[in-house]
């Protein structure tokens, strides 16, 4: 499934890079050289990269730019990457970050 956007009004026509595969969550994708893991699961229908650490309710791109950290997710073992800033490589393993334990609260609030 390719939903690349291929013609942009004002950004102009896209030209495909070299194709690299991947892996996500043990699926393997195809994106171009250039893409950004956020932008190369966006194309290929995926849209939840990750879950909330405490809750598991699903988490996406946001803001898409760096600074809300709502897409990070594992790459090649490597946690908290930010997949709208990292490109895509070939034979790169992508994963999505999983319900971790909630610490022990007393008393209500922490911190």
């Amino acid at each position: 499934m390719n939903q690349r956007i291929v013609h942009h009004p004002v950004l102009g026509s896209w030209t495909a890079g070299k194709p690299v595969s991947f892996r996500f969550n043990g699926t393997a994708y195809t994106a171009y050289e250039g893409e950004t893991i956020a932008a190369a699961l966006l194309a290929n229908g995926v849209r939840t990269l990750r879950v909330h650490e405490e809750k598991g309710t699903p988490r996406g791109i946001y803001c898409n730019i760096g600074h809300c950290y709502e897409c990070r997710v594992h790459v090649n073992g490597v946690p908290t990457v930010r997949a709208c800033m990292t490109l895509v490589q070939e034979g790169m393993d992508v994963s999505a970050g999983t319900v971790l334990p909630t610490p022990l609260k007393k008393g209500g609030h922490v911190g």
